[in-house]
């Protein structure tokens, strides 16, 4: 069973950026992005209240809530789809894996949390990896300013995390949180069509709403449930490791059907940001390591 939740995180956000493609040049992003998160509140707030865990939240919360539904669910994928109009989506996917890096960066700055020397290293691994990308490293690479997009969504996600960790400090769980969250997030990007003067109605284009409603329910409810499911059952950091797959997930989709065209700098990006997650996620126990290498030692 946990192995059927972990392949659906896996392949459900693997494909999810795909998704977006298929929305990127319908309709302007805040539109999308609007009907997307409108439908996963909905979503969530009904799970919530059918299953008996919807919970009151004090006004002075949602101080909070407002910057962490802005940061994690408009803003940054206002920046996450501008991106996909100048990079493949399974480049852009790499690219959002770094937020671990920032979440390392951000507690470090907002909690006083220092990072351990494993965070420290896959992270310069990841930045070298984005380095490669974008082809500062001269051997060819992706969009500049593509690159620079995702990083500021990605940026943004990892904002809104840290606000998240204030927000569940006030006593409020996570399930919860998320869905004030998704709705300010709601709030934000229909102020912001409005004042300047974008439509909020979508596409009738069946691939736009067929990705919509994908990237809404499986997307941003059912993928996300089945991660808490997953944290809570082998622990945050085992979790994680569907933040490295993931990207592979995309990557494969990208090459399928959207033509993407490898250069030597992305394939060694992408072998970087992906090696720089694993060494930040790989749980690395000194006394079972030491052990195998006398077992190894013993046969040879």
């Amino acid at each position: 069973m946990l192995g059927l939740l972990f392949l659906c995180v896996v392949l459900i956000w693997g494909t999810t950026w795909f998704a977006i493609h298929v929305q990127v040049g319908v309709t302007v992003p805040g539109t999308a992005i609007f009907w997307r998160f409108l439908i996963a509140s909905a979503a969530m707030g009904a799970w919530l209240f059918l299953s008996g865990r919807l919970r009151p939240v004090a006004w002075r919360t949602h101080l909070w809530l407002a910057p962490m539904g802005a940061c994690m669910f408009s803003c940054n994928f206002l920046a996450i789809y501008a991106s996909e109009t100048y990079l493949a989506s399974g480049t852009v996917s790499v690219i959002f894996s770094v937020a671990t890096l920032f979440n390392t960066l951000n507690q470090w700055l907002f909690f006083r949390l220092r990072p351990s020397a494993r965070s420290l290293a896959g992270g310069c691994i990841a930045i070298g990896g984005v380095a490669c990308l974008t082809g500062l490293g001269s051997v060819g690479g992706i969009s500049q300013t593509g690159a620079a997009l995702a990083l500021t969504g990605t940026f943004l996600f990892s904002c809104g995390n840290i606000l998240s960790r204030r927000v569940a400090m006030a006593g409020v769980d996570l399930p919860n949180a998320v869905f004030r969250g998704m709705l300010w997030g709601c709030v934000v990007l229909g102020l912001s069509q409005v004042i300047r003067g974008e439509s909020l109605a979508g596409s009738t284009d069946p691939a736009w709403i067929a990705a919509l409603l994908y990237l809404a329910l499986p997307g941003s409810v059912v993928a996300f449930l089945a991660y808490l499911h997953l944290v809570h059952r082998i622990g945050a950091d085992r979790a994680a490791y569907t933040t490295i797959l993931s990207p592979v997930v995309a990557l494969l989709i990208s090459i399928l059907f959207e033509g993407t065209q490898w250069t030597s700098g992305m394939t060694l990006g992408v072998g970087l940001v992906l090696l720089g997650n694993l060494v930040t996620f790989a749980r690395m126990d000194p006394e079972n390591f030491r052990s195998f290498l006398q077992k190894r030692t013993k046969k040879l």
